[in-house]
């Protein structure tokens, strides 16, 4: 009966054994879960802060967007108006262009008028003459 009290001693140091470690997993299921708890709260919070620093960054490169497409509307209206100008101007500049023309024209025609007119009094003078 020797071997049979020693199976009872294993027997027991297995159940104490078991005891024990069942007694570690608890221990340490407890000390994970409250670290998990609080690294849970912790990840949170920390998500918290990110999703606000990120809407923050979002509302702060819009409203650069914003200000860049004002400025480029702005921009585009000024370049609308001096091309516009410049038309207008370009209109004028032919417009002055076909009055010298114009005016060298009726210069040509008054002095080739002239010229016609002693060319008359110069005929009358011969017909007056004969």
């Amino acid at each position: 009966m020797v071997g049979g009290g020693g199976n009872k001693k294993v027997l027991a140091s297995f159940v104490v054994l078991m005891f024990l470690g069942i007694a570690v997993y608890f221990r340490l299921w407890t000390i994970d879960y409250r670290v998990s708890s609080d690294e849970t709260e912790l990840i949170r919070r920390q998500f918290d802060l990110a999703n606000r620093e990120a809407m923050d960054e979002s509302a702060e490169w819009r409203l650069k967007y914003d200000v860049e497409a004002e400025r480029s509307t702005k921009c585009m209206n000024e370049l609308k108006q001096m091309k516009g100008s410049l038309e207008e101007d370009r209109n004028a500049a032919n417009i002055k262009q076909k009055l010298v023309m114009l005016q060298k024209e009726n210069i040509a025609l008054v002095e080739r008028m002239e010229v016609l007119k002693q060319e008359l009094e110069a005929e009358k003078l011969k017909c007056s003459l004969h």
